[in-house]
């Protein structure tokens, strides 16, 4: 399989127009702002040169990218951590000495397997700052590196403070010693997101599409700045993370005073691993999260069309939802359960709400709290929605108390302007909650973003860092043809129950009421032949003495007593 991803990566390499290395037996000649393709193995190292370096460049970048398989660059042939860095992403900043015009590295991966990677070497002059000039940090002296670091909430990425640029034989600026303008506490960062095609996990589309996130003009024209920092702020971000979705991040460094920039060394995840068994990106979904998740889709899609008819399975759906959810996020919290386990006794916790919620309404019929429970998933569902927006990523709303009381006032405000309208409200919580629970679903098998619409707020409950990530997902073909497919149900599922109880009762009869009075009037009616019927327990009683009879020793026939004289 590996050596079929080395073929197709190598014709796509050829037909492209990047630069192919001049290559001989261990050793790799580059070019300036050139891709370079090749393959790294353990057992044969490679050493990169670059010639007839101009004399007006001050410092060279250098970086190397595979998909998952670690390399690394040295400036020596001995690695030491101060000269060397390994990764799928690294790269290391030369500082020219004067009249130098060759540079020279060394690389090499402890992967049995060949590596497929690619290589790149920027150039930039004494007027561009330099990436991660400034590093307290890190091994490396200068340190151009992103750092990125992910669990099942968040991505976080950390890189070292640049530095002002400086001329070849020159001592570099100080870093801390003043905060003025002519220090390097004027510099700004751009931080950048780019995301790969949904479901492409193919090397040969990463290392495409990350040449568009390696040089500043590239990373300008094709990717999202979604964070601004200056030199007093953390150079950390985070961003919620998305399994089995390929992302790449990339920070711009800018002189405004000089209005030049450099890019840092570009990074990239799936939020999955390639290797382990457990969260594996070829396969996303656990088997117990697709049982699950199904048979509550397959439950939402017949609400979605019948739940106003079948009024207690609406109910019970509900109840399943609304205890379930916190259910989940209780135990989650306050106990170490794997998550198979946690998953089935929130299954077991959301069907005692169903049944509860039914229960309820059978002995008490008190509509407006049913309706309530009704209208509050409904609201949740439009809170998260709205939250799922760009105004999500205000920073009022890292606050957990402002999120908390502003998402509890939307999801309140639903049922509140509803109140007058009952049967509507349930219909369209109906259609709109039962068709979502397909989106959540299909989510199991194949990635969608509007998934996260719930799961974000999930996440947030769950983990309290997750307030300060940066919430952004792809919308590509795949989003747009399952919104498509949510809207259809949706709006399909409201139409017909809209048009079938037209001219029926709003809700059914209290059931414990019809119960009763039906239980009066055989009591009443003697005409009628379930008053001839005896109650409940006698009829228990005399089947429990007619199974005591089948155990009780048979009496012989005929006369017992003697006979008189």
């Amino acid at each position: 399989m590996w050596r079929l991803r080395l073929l197709v990566l190598a014709v796509l390499a050829a037909g492209s127009a990047e630069a192919q290395a001049n290559s001989s037996d261990g050793f790799l000649e580059f070019s300036v702002g050139k891709f370079t393709y090749f393959v790294l193995s353990k057992s044969s190292p490679q050493e990169a040169v670059l010639r007839h370096i101009s004399s007006n460049v001050t410092f060279l970048l250098f970086q190397i990218h595979s998909q998952y398989q670690n390399t690394t660059v040295s400036f020596t042939k001995t690695l030491l951590p101060s000269t060397s860095g390994t990764g799928n992403d690294r790269g290391l900043v030369f500082i020219l000495r004067p009249e130098q015009a060759v540079c020279t590295w060394y690389l090499e991966t402890g992967d049995t397997k060949p590596v497929q990677s690619v290589a790149l070497t920027l150039s930039y002059s004494e007027r561009d700052p330099i990436p991660g000039g400034c590093n307290l940090e890190f091994d490396l002296d200068i340190d151009p590196n992103l750092y990125l670091d992910y669990n099942f909430f968040e991505t976080t990425i950390k890189f070292a403070p640049a530095n002002i640029g400086y001329a070849r034989a020159t001592e570099p600026p100080p870093c801390d010693v003043s905060t003025s303008r002519e220090s390097r506490w004027r510099l700004r960062y751009d931080v950048y997101q780019y995301f790969l095609p949904e479901g492409d996990l193919t090397e040969a589309s990463l290392l495409h599409h990350l040449q568009r996130m390696a040089q500043v003009a590239q990373v300008k024209a094709s990717a999202i700045k979604v964070a601004t920092l200056t030199a007093d702020d953390k150079t950390a971000v985070s961003f919620s993370s998305l399994p089995g979705q390929g992302v790449i991040y990339n920070v711009i460094v800018w002189d405004p005073s000089l209005n030049t920039s450099a890019a840092y060394v570009p990074v990239h995840t799936y939020a999955c691993s390639f290797e382990s068994v457990d969260g594996n990106c070829a396969f996303p979904g656990r088997v117990s999260t697709k049982v699950f998740s199904t048979l509550v889709a397959l439950l939402g899609l017949f609400v979605c069309f019948f739940g106003h008819r079948f009024w207690k399975t609406d109910l019970f759906f509900i109840g399943f939802i609304f205890l379930g959810f916190f259910f989940y996020i209780l135990i989650t919290r306050l106990t170490p359960l794997q998550y198979d386990v946690r998953l089935a006794l929130t299954a077991v916790a959301g069907s005692f709400g169903g049944l509860l919620l039914v229960a309820s309404w059978w002995r008490f019929g008190i509509l407006t709290l049913c309706m309530l429970c009704v209208g509050l998933v409904l609201g949740f569902l439009v809170s998260s929605g709205t939250f799922f927006t760009p105004l999500g990523n205000l920073n009022v709303f890292h606050d957990d108390g402002v999120f908390w009381v502003t998402f509890s006032c939307i999801a309140l405000l639903v049922p509140v302007i509803f109140m007058g309208c009952l049967r509507i409200l349930n219909i369209l919580a109906c259609g709109v909650v039962g068709s979502y629970s397909v989106v959540l679903a299909v989510n199991s098998y194949m990635f969608t973003s509007l998934s996260y619409i719930t799961l974000n707020v999930l996440r947030r409950a769950l983990n309290t860092d997750f307030r300060g990530a940066v919430i952004r997902v792809p919308f590509q073909t795949n989003d747009y043809i399952i919104l498509a497919v949510w809207g259809m149900l949706a709006v399909s599922g409201i139409t017909l129950q809209i048009r079938r109880e037209r001219g029926q009762p709003p809700f059914p009869p209290h059931p414990y009421k019809l119960w009763k009075q039906e239980r009066e009037r055989r009591v009443t009616n003697i005409l009628d032949p379930s008053h001839h019927i005896p109650p409940l327990r006698e009829r228990l009683y005399g089947r429990v003495a007619r199974i005591k009879e089948l155990f009780q020793k048979e009496q012989p026939a005929g006369e017992r007593t003697p006979l008189l004289l």
